[in-house]
């Protein structure tokens, strides 16, 4: 009793007055609130009773945790730790701290009944923002509104600010922000500003600071060039054939537009064709042809330039009318009359006067032609045929033939199928059309409709069509039309163009010849399926990632939408320029992440959709819900009584969504090359089952197997189970050898002889199991070295397998030098080259070296002589296989001179029915190594 009252005593000046503390803490990170008595709970001689200790946390009037001689509780969620409440430390810690958790703690801490602590502590949720600004085409000279991202901050508010190659063009200011569903801010920050040609490539910058933090996302302008657009028309000779506009773009940026030719208000698109100005735009010139019928309609054509991010297209407009005047009939006067006839007559008596050098010039002025411009297709696709034509107006068209060209290269053609190349020699010339008189024509008998044919060589496919002459109404004349229709490649045809020339048969001289324009050659892209992967340093964040290929050109672009709302990417190559592949074809991929809390909600929808010149509509993938690659287990075996069934099981776990596919495989018996031979029919699979307190699932595949003989020879070298599911790019596979694998029966130790030249035989004697067994051999003093051996099996007078492993080594505190070489070839010449020394350390092969070198005085002067001159000899001897390698090992000497390293000597033993490898090491003797010092 006296002692509690000294105790009582003691404790009295260690009553603390309430404190308060401020703990700031990241979300999903713990957070230590401390709670600490200064002075320590001891007496000197006394014992502290750790049951007279009471100890409790509150917040907002809840019990969080509390200690005391009756009981211990905690709420999930907190932790502290029990044995440093001795040493003073009554700590409270917060797992995975969130929002909900914040608030004033309080901590109290009591001894024997009497207050020894008492402190409040303030905890809050300090979260930093993520950037992001969407990409955007603004318009030169046009004032454009940039927004700046800041999600997932707390507390608000932050503070925005935008920066000119790291010039401060808008001062900082706060913006409070939204609160979203989770509970976390979101802010928005606007910048007002009108890009100049100077802007171009210049990098700009949105910096955000909240409490104390700073982050910048820097970009650059994408900024568009208002073209001027200008119309004309290619002059025609005549108002009843079709008439040919043109459109001129110049000064715009960047390349890719799209232009619309409009006729009354009615839309024909058009395909861009575009060449770079030195300033760094671009200009083009468009064609569209209006048939008689559009041109006798009249009215206003316009040309429309579309441009990303331009709201008002720029066009231009023209009247046909003032373009193409139609010509009025002529009212005639009395004396107009008069004066007409006097021509007539007048004509009438040239005409006579000049019949006869007319007759000439006859012949000329009927081959005389109108050829009309080469016409391309309006979208030139990547394996999709298209044509190219030219119009031939004249009154001899029947005699007339063509020549087309890629660039200044005759193309030839390459389009008949299954015809000898003999019988249409003609036609595989420059692809020439020869009209032959009366309206007949020769052509190539392969119909245009029939399937696409692969190219040939870096030649394409190419085909001729003509149509003609058609007879046209007055004077006789008559129109042919020679087209060529091929399968446009990116190889062959980019920034190409095609040309015509046109002469009369039998003339060498070329009557007109036309170029057409450059065209851009497209690609749609194949777009992957959304592939969902867990991010390698947060497990919590989820990646998902869809890949565009096979494109061009190579501007597209990716947009992430979920749940209504778009998402900004975090990695994106289609933002910079991708590069092509071999067939010139480009590739991007895009990638955003997302919380895995957000992913595995219910009904949970993200889609990305693909925008691309090639496509009227975007492509669209979806997903719902999140994918958790599964784990697969090693395959475990049992065998059951009476029957002696085998069943194999391999259990499959953490995996979502539950569709899942197990496939088990047998393997051809081999040891080398097992290779798959069949699927093996009968397997079950146990579930999917979704696990407790968690949206993942498991199962369990079996495979039942009779283990009769005939059975066991069928599975031969071993099962797998093969494992697919929709996060797995490639199948997970788990293999099971064969329950008649055997270990090797090891001797205890090697057997070594040496030479009195320094060569030692090694040698190890395994005698069974089932596969073969594999081994290493090293050497060296306090590090190893691998090493060649010679490995040869054979059948024992037991019926077992006996491998019999040789290897020689020679030891050297020296760099072999020239002398060394040449006396180790006369080693693998001499000393060891009989099969039978080889696989026999004991046999005479090995007992020859000592002789030869003890008993006869080396090797004779002639022999050695002979063994130093004659190269081919020894490359004979070096190539025998019978003869053993021998291994040179360097032992360097230690700091002291009169020592060195001690020689190692270890074989290493694998094998499919052992845990572990087995070593077997030799150590030259302490003795051996004075002696030979």
């Amino acid at each position: 009793m006296q002692c509690k009252v000294l105790v009582y005593v003691v404790l009295l000046p260690l009553i603390k007055h309430v404190s308060s503390t401020e703990i700031q803490a990241s979300p999903n990170t713990n957070a230590t609130l401390p709670c600490n008595v200064t002075s320590p709970l001891s007496m000197k001689g006394d014992k502290i009773d750790k049951s007279l200790i009471k100890v409790s946390w509150i917040n907002n009037g809840s019990d969080i945790a509390s200690f005391s001689q009756a009981a211990t509780q905690i709420k999930d969620g907190f932790s502290w730790e029990t044995r440093d409440f001795i040493d003073g430390d009554f700590s409270l810690t917060i797992l995975r701290a969130s929002l909900g958790l914040q608030g004033v703690y309080k901590c109290t801490v009591s001894y024997n009944s009497i207050m020894l602590h008492s402190s409040d502590v303030t905890f809050s949720i300090l979260a930093s923002p993520t950037l992001s600004i969407p990409q955007q085409w603004v318009v030169l000279e046009t004032e454009s509104q940039f927004k700046c991202h800041a999600n997932g901050f707390y507390p608000p508010p932050v503070s925005f600010s935008w920066t000119r190659d790291e010039k401060v063009i808008q001062p900082p200011y706060n913006v409070e922000g939204e609160q979203t569903s989770d509970g976390y801010y979101t802010a928005v920050g606007n910048l007002n500003f009108s890009p100049s040609r100077e802007d171009q490539n210049v990098t700009f910058g949105c910096k955000v600071s909240h409490f104390g933090s700073y982050q910048e996302m820097d970009f650059q302008l994408n900024i568009t060039y208002i073209p001027s657009v200008r119309l004309s028309v290619v002059p025609s000779s005549s108002s009843i054939i079709p008439l040919t506009l043109y459109c001129d773009v110049e000064s715009f940026y960047p390349e890719e537009v799209s232009v619309s030719w409009l006729q009354n208000g009615t839309v024909v698109p058009e395909l861009p064709a575009t060449e770079q100005n030195p300033d760094g735009t671009y200009r083009t010139r468009r064609y569209y042809t209006l048939s008689p019928e559009q041109r006798e309609q009249g009215g206003k054509v316009e040309c429309t330039v579309n441009q990303p991010g331009v709201v008002h297209p720029a066009s231009g407009s023209v009247f046909l009318e003032k373009l193409d005047p139609q010509d009025e009939p002529l009212v005639l006067t009395k004396s107009a009359k008069a004066s007409v006839a006097m021509m007539c007559i007048s004509v009438v008596l040239v005409f006579l006067l000049c019949f006869g050098f007319s007759w000439r010039r006859r012949d000329e002025k009927l081959k005389s032609l109108s050829v009309s411009g080469i016409i391309l297709p309006p979208r030139v696709i990547v394996g999709r045929k298209g044509r190219v034509s030219v119009s031939i107006e004249g009154r001899r068209v029947d005699r007339v033939q063509t020549a087309w060209f890629l660039n200044d290269t005759p193309i030839s053609d390459t389009s008949l199928t299954g015809t000898s190349k003999a019988n249409f020699n003609c036609l595989y010339n420059t692809l020439t059309t020869i009209h032959l008189p009366y309206g007949l024509t020769l052509t190539s008998p392969v119909s245009e409709k029939g399937p696409l044919l692969p190219s040939r060589d870096e030649k394409g496919y190419y085909k001729l069509h003509t149509q003609g002459p058609l007879q046209l109404s007055g004077g006789g004349t008559q129109q042919l039309i020679s087209s060529l229709t091929f399968i446009p490649q990116l190889s062959i045809h980019k920034g190409a163009v095609f040309k015509c020339q046109v002469s009369y048969m039998g003339k060498d001289k070329i009557a007109v010849e036309r170029v057409s324009e450059k065209f851009t050659i497209l690609s749609a892209p194949e777009v992957s399926e959304i592939q969902l992967a867990e991010t390698p340093n947060d497990s919590d964040v989820i990646s998902l990632t869809v890949r565009a290929t096979h494109f061009h050109p190579d501007v597209i672009t990716f947009r992430w939408f979920c749940q209504g709302s778009e998402l900004s990417p975090v990695a994106s190559q289609a933002s910079s320029s991708p590069h092509p592949n071999s067939e010139g074809l480009f590739s991007a991929f895009s990638q955003c992440k997302l919380p895995r809390s957000e992913l595995e909600k219910e009904g949970t929808k993200v889609w990305v959709s693909v925008h691309h010149i090639t496509l009227k509509q975007p492509v669209t993938r979806e997903t719902r819900g999140f994918i958790k690659k599964p784990c697969v287990s090693e395959i475990v075996s049992s065998t059951s009584s009476p029957d002696q069934t085998l069943t194999l099981a391999c259990e499959i776990t953490d995996f979502h969504p539950p569709n899942i596919s197990v496939t088990w495989l047998k393997l051809r018996d081999g040891e080398q090359d097992d290779r798959e031979d069949e699927v093996i029919e009968g397997g079950e699979m146990w579930g999917p089952i979704q696990a407790p307190d968690s949206r993942l699932y498991r199962a369990t595949a079996t495979l039942k197997r009779r283990t009769t003989n005939h059975e066991k020879k069928e599975i031969g070298g071993g099962v797998v189970c093969r494992v697919e599911h929709c996060s797995l790019l490639e199948p997970v596979e788990k293999h099971w050898r064969n329950v008649d694998m055997v270990a090797p029966s090891i001797p205890p130790s090697m057997s070594v002889c040496w030479s009195s030249e320094g060569v030692g035989v090694f040698s190890l004697l395994l005698k069974g199991g089932h596969p073969k067994v594999k081994l290493l051999w090293a050497a060296g003093g306090s590090t190893l070295s691998p090493l060649v051996s010679n490995e040869t099996e054979e059948i024992g007078d037991d019926g077992q397998r006996e491998l019999k492993s040789v290897c020689a080594l020679e030891r050297s505190t020296s760099l072999p030098s020239q002398n060394n070489k040449q006396l180790g070839r006369q080693k693998n010449g001499h000393a060891i080259k009989t099969k039978a020394a080889v696989t026999d350390p004991d046999a005479e092969g090995i007992d020859y070296i000592d002789e030869k070198v003890d008993g006869e005085n080396n090797i004779h002067r002639d022999e050695e002589t002979k063994l130093e001159v004659d190269d081919d000899s020894d490359k004979e001897r070096e190539e025998d296989p019978g003869a053993l390698h021998i291994n040179r090992v360097n032992l360097r000497r230690s700091a002291r001179e009169n020592e060195r390293a001690r020689l190692r000597v270890c074989v290493e033993i694998t094998h499919p029915a052992l845990k572990l490898p087995v070593y077997r090491t030799w150590t030259e003797p302490y003795e051996e190594i004075i002696s030979s010092a």
